[in-house]
């Protein structure tokens, strides 16, 4: 299986607007950090919905890249959010994925958003995404 340096290595050269970091890859499941930025925030200085959204996203994508290998056509086919409470400004976000169902065209994964610092989660998201057909 790919390695989490192997998964970090891909995003840095294919994947350059990914923001964050990559905590943990493994076992059907990644965690992945997002570092909170005035450029993040929005009137009021709650953290937007878009870049929770795209947190989500990427770490059900790291979750599978871990679980499958590098397979850079996987795309997200529906992503389905809710924003649970108000996230902190100051502190990083982190996004626990875990993958509910690895098919060989489609996997379906959940993600729990925290702020660092609280105990609830901030955000919980389901995403599918396609995987292309092996050429085996």
């Amino acid at each position: 299986m790919v390695t989490k340096d192997e998964i970090i290595a891909f995003l840095k050269t294919d994947f350059p607007q990914f923001e964050g970091t990559v905590d943990s890859v493994g076992d059907k499941s990644a965690i992945v950090r997002q570092k909170i930025t005035h450029a993040h925030l929005r009137p009021g200085g709650t953290v937007s919905g878009p870049t929770m959204f795209a947190l989500a996203d990427s770490g059900i994508y790291v979750a599978i890249l871990g679980e499958i290998g590098i397979v850079p056509l996987a795309v997200t086919t529906n992503l389905t959010i809710n924003f649970m409470r108000k996230p902190s400004a100051t502190n990083d976000l982190v996004a626990h994925c875990n993958l509910i169902k690895v098919g060989r065209s489609l996997i379906v994964g959940e993600i729990y958003i925290y702020s660092e610092g609280m105990d609830e989660p901030v955000a919980h998201a389901v995403g599918t995404y396609a995987v292309p057909p092996s050429k085996s």
